[in-house]
């Protein structure tokens, strides 16, 4: 008798099979250790602007990135790897990230530029507080500017430090941070933070963000660290940011936000989704820092976990009718 697979079984099966598709936000860093995070943002239609890192007494800086975020309204995209520009007087050069859903005369893209050696001359062996950076620009069509500085103290808890930088993908981005010991977000001192960098949004462009198949916001975006024109529409949850409220209004969303909520106690994982549905903004950075060892990686935009179950039923009542099929 030959036996014919039932055609719901038949989609699990695919499903199970499918090859993931690539990313757009790839992890860039994934640190462990007695580590600190500072970031900030800035923008503005003079080509220059003080970025700020907040670091304390006796710290030492293990990385530093600047990232500069660029738009062009012409059919051919901005030549990142062409632009320079000064960060703390000292020349700098950027490595292209990709380009955020290209289209007829719309690209946008982002930089990263390695400052780790600028950044701990000024902070190494410094007074501990905020220390200012002055950043300029070569083109008119970069937006502004992001900074990243991971520090050390022995003072600090071990912490995980990721880094996700490139840009928006049309279906969304997924990242994950996962840990070797359950996380208990009730514990003294407990702390899961993230900071996304977005540019050219402003005038209600917005994007979502889902942490363990919770929406936290519909309203990432806006120019918060630049002004609402064409060359200055930049955001970055920074040190000195408030903590954005659950499901914040378009002006109150600060980029900066607290995943503590979202995570259960005894959880080993941390799932974030980031989707842009107007297609018209780029997230080019997310910045995590959790208590705990961990590692942070990304991957194909995953189902929402009622989606998960669903699927997962139907596929366990597929398998159920083939075996009756097989006993009869």
């Amino acid at each position: 008798m030959r036996l014919r697979l039932v055609a719901p079984l038949a989609v699990c099966v695919a499903l199970a099979l499918a090859s993931p598709a690539a990313a757009s936000l790839t992890t860039f860093q994934s640190m462990t250790g007695n580590l600190g995070v500072s970031t900030d943002g800035c923008g503005s239609l003079a080509q220059t602007c003080t970025l700020t890192a907040n670091v304390p007494a006796g710290a030492t800086v293990v990385a530093a990135y600047l990232y500069t975020a660029t738009f062009t309204l012409s059919s051919v995209p901005t030549n990142v790897a062409g632009l320079g520009g000064t960060f703390g007087g000292n020349a700098v050069s950027y490595t292209a990230l990709g380009l955020s859903s290209p289209q007829a005369n719309f690209f946008l893209q982002a930089g990263r530029s390695d400052v780790t050696a600028t950044a701990a001359a000024a902070i190494d062996g410094g007074p501990g507080g905020t220390y200012n950076f002055t950043v300029t620009e070569t083109d008119a069509n970069q937006d502004g500017e992001g900074l990243v500085v991971v520090y050390s103290l022995g003072s600090l808890p071990v912490s995980t430090v990721g880094i996700l930088d490139g840009f928006s993908a049309t279906t969304g981005d997924s990242a994950s941070i996962n840990f070797s010991s359950p996380l208990d977000p009730t514990q003294s001192g407990f702390f899961a933070d993230m900071f996304v960098g977005d540019s050219f949004s402003c005038c209600s462009q917005t994007s979502r963000i889902t942490v363990n198949g919770t929406v936290i916001t519909e309203n990432a975006g806006n120019a918060d660290d630049g002004s609402v024109a064409n060359g200055a529409l930049i955001t970055v949850g920074g040190w000195d940011d408030p903590v954005s409220p659950f499901l914040p209004s378009y002006a109150d969303d600060h980029e900066r936000y607290s995943l503590i909520p979202q995570i259960p106690n005894g959880s080993t994982s941390i799932l974030i989704q980031t989707l842009n549905p107007s297609n018209d903004d780029n997230i080019f950075l997310e910045v995590f820092h959790v208590l705990g060892e961990g590692t942070v990686s990304t991957g194909p935009q995953a189902p929402e976990p009622a989606t998960l179950t669903l699927v997962g039923l139907g596929c366990l009542g597929a398998a159920r009718k083939l075996r009756r099929r097989l006993a009869a």
